[in-house]
């Protein structure tokens, strides 16, 4: 099994049913769902007057091609080809930083193949995260290393851990980004496990390698990467407690725009705690990857349906809260590319990315890893615009 088959596919893989999860996943005890208070019972009542109504969704043509395009363009050999995750920051020179995962760098062959990655004896770089930075609908790929050997921008400390990407923010001029470290424990295909969460801290003029990598909160079992929110004077940072079917969201937050700051934790009685340990379950059928986003007067949830086993659907739900409760489900987009071994995943919004509507980027994956080699169209992000009324 080699790095590359090792990385790949474990990163969509939660979306399996709870058959697939290993038990010993499912040992943690259950932690209290959040208690339905008068006041909780009002605001979800009330969620015509401040919760948008899901209006339509349509393909984003220009981010869906502008990524086909340069993933296709050969005039570098060290640049994207490929890749998952698809988190954005924009910043204030205007540019757009695509924050990405599992990546492929190299060739495309002319019938839209590429060759098999390094670790199979092809051509093909793999890296476990990068950065796409995007001005004036023009596309560089940043990554460590050299052009003839790259690396991950966020390096992993030895062959048997990597990081995964989270979403990212602005605090004092610094680029922060959230990261998942893995690591393998054996030799078996699922030896494999989440350790912690870290955010690295990277300057604006250069991206291919972090000023600092600093612990964040780890103790819980939340992955804290899912979604980031600046909102009254807060970061609210959106995490997930993955146990396959199903999958929790938590909630914690920051005084000010720094996650090196003080993080306070939702509660199931809706205050808040500086203890992790009192991290709420605030509701299940959340993604991995997902984003809360403040809608006219009320706040949108954009996720994968992770109620329905390898789900084809996006759904919506909205709050008059950054914090919840999230309510009245909504259909946003059904994703044409599921089918056979191709699923898709990760569904999440770019608010800060102009379209014809709130962008919301998707990823598709295959369960057959020589799919990624005979088709390159099929690990490449997809976009769309979503209105509102």
């Amino acid at each position: 099994m080699t790095r590359f088959r090792s990385a790949l596919i474990p990163l969509a893989i939660g979306l399996l049913s709870l058959a697939a999860v290993p038990q010993q996943a499912l040992a943690a005890p259950p932690k209290p769902v959040p208690s339905v208070s008068a006041a909780t019972t009002q605001q979800a009542t009330t969620r015509a007057t401040c919760g948008p109504t899901v209006r339509g969704a349509s393909v984003d043509a220009r981010l869906t091609s502008l990524f086909t395009a340069y993933g296709n363009d050969n005039s570098r050999l060290d640049d994207w080809t490929g890749a998952d995750g698809t988190y954005s920051l924009k910043l204030p020179s205007g540019k757009e930083v695509w924050v990405f995962s599992d990546t492929f760098l190299g060739k495309i062959n002319p019938d839209g193949s590429r060759p098999p990655v390094v670790e199979e004896g092809g051509t093909t770089v793999f890296l476990n995260n990068s950065f796409a930075v995007e001005r004036d609908g023009r596309l560089s790929t940043i990554h460590a290393g050299t052009t003839q050997k790259p690396t991950a921008v966020m390096p992993p400390r030895d062959q048997n851990h990597w990081y995964w990407a989270g979403d990212a923010t602005l605090a004092g001029g610094i680029v922060e980004v959230t990261y998942q470290e893995y690591e393998r424990y054996g030799t078996g295909a699922w030896d494999w496990r989440w350790h912690r969460n870290v955010v690295a801290r990277f300057a604006q003029s250069r991206l291919d390698q972090p000023i600092s990598v600093t612990d964040l909160p780890s103790s819980a079992g939340v992955s804290w990467a899912s979604g980031i929110l600046k909102d009254g004077g807060y970061t609210y940072v959106y995490g997930v407690e993955d146990l396959g079917s199903p999958k929790y969201m938590h909630i914690a937050r920051v005084l000010g725009q720094s996650l090196l700051g003080q993080w306070e934790y939702l509660k199931a009685d809706g205050t808040w705690s500086p203890n992790e340990a009192d991290s709420a379950r605030i509701m299940s059928g959340v993604a991995n990857e997902y984003s809360v986003t403040k809608v006219g007067n009320g706040y949108v949830l954009i996720t994968h349906d992770t109620t329905e086993v390898l789900s084809s659907h996006i759904v919506a739900y909205t709050s008059c809260s950054p914090t919840g409760p999230f309510t009245g489900k909504q259909a946003v987009y059904t994703t044409p590319e599921t089918n056979g071994n191709i699923f898709t995943y990760n569904a999440h919004a770019h608010p800060d990315v102009a379209g014809k509507g709130l962008v919301v980027s998707y990823n598709v994956n295959s369960f057959v890893n020589t799919d990624h080699y005979r088709d390159s169209s099929i690990y490449r992000p997809r976009f769309i615009d979503v209105s509102f009324g």
